[in-house]
């Protein structure tokens, strides 16, 4: 069953954070906390959503995703930031539901896309997506600023 996450679900989502750190080889950069957690999915006016993966009252995995807006199509798109199966959850089609439960809503919300970043290496992720019709978007190159950059380049506009 998929469903919205709920508040009680919070330490659930945060392990699962962690497990997919691991997962990624960056365990060490899992620092999110319950607090964050319950602003950023359930405040008044969320701006980050998470979809639960539950099998017979165990959750099994997530889809944590936002909006996103193409200027070219002047239309809103989900962003699925992580999306996550439980090891012992995996090959029984969970991770493909979750993908087809965010592509009906953007098809019923009448968003324009749906996208999502993967590991270079994660060879078994990328070939999945390939077999659903994503495609790669090889011609962008991802650019982050976070840190002490981000620190130093917010201070050139003051």
């Amino acid at each position: 069953m998929i469903r919205p996450a709920r508040i009680e679900d919070t330490a659930e989502i945060l392990a699962m954070i962690y497990e997919l750190a691991v997962y990624e080889k960056a365990p060490d950069e899992a620092k999110a906390t319950a607090e964050q957690i319950h602003q950023s999915f359930f405040s008044d006016n969320p701006k980050v959503f998470c979809e639960i993966v539950e099998v017979e009252g165990k959750i099994a995995g997530f889809a944590i995703w936002f909006l996103n807006y193409s200027t070219w199509q002047g239309l809103h798109g989900i962003y699925l930031e992580d999306l996550f199966i439980r090891p012992e959850y995996r090959k029984r089609g969970y991770g493909k539901d979750l993908l087809k439960h965010l592509a009906g809503i953007c098809k019923e919300r009448g968003y324009g896309r749906f996208q999502w970043w993967v590991l270079d290496w994660n060879t078994s992720a990328i070939d999945f997506y390939t077999s659903l019709g994503a495609k790669a978007m090889d011609e962008w190159t991802v650019y982050r600023v976070s840190g002490k950059e981000l620190d130093e380049l917010a201070l050139e506009d003051r």
